[in-house]
């Protein structure tokens, strides 16, 4: 990761347009780490490359780090799986999207197929 990203600064903003994006998914409809980061620019001083291999994980740091109001929970791995969590929140995230009318099946995944949330459009938002 360049030296330029690890900035605070750089790193608020991006987990900002995260969240932005994050809510605008509807209840009931998932997406993953990586089409998030997919709808997104690489933050600021980070390559195009760096940014494909490491989108998905920054994601995932600015979901760990998200403040109220932003619905975590419909944001889940590529395998349409809960991500696991200390203390249980793997458990409470898929009750949260139970309560949406999100179904898994027997291996605890989520079709993707069905739940998986379009997104905004099939430009990246920001550039």
């Amino acid at each position: 990761m360049s030296a330029q990203y690890s900035s605070a600064a750089n790193r608020t903003a991006y987990y900002e347009q995260v969240w932005a994006l994050v809510r605008r998914i509807p209840a009931g409809k998932v997406s993953t780490y990586g089409r998030i980061a997919s709808y997104l620019p690489p933050p600021e001083g980070m390559s195009e490359r760096a940014y494909q291999v490491r989108g998905a994980r920054l994601v995932g740091g600015a979901m760990a780090a998200c403040p109220a109001g932003v619905p975590w929970q419909r944001v889940i791995n590529s395998q349409g799986k809960v991500s696991l969590r200390e203390g249980g929140a793997g458990e409470h995230q898929r009750d949260l999207l139970e309560k949406e009318g999100v179904n898994f099946d027997e291996r605890e995944r989520v079709d993707l197929s069905v739940y998986l949330w379009d997104g905004p459009s099939t430009d990246r938002l920001g550039e």
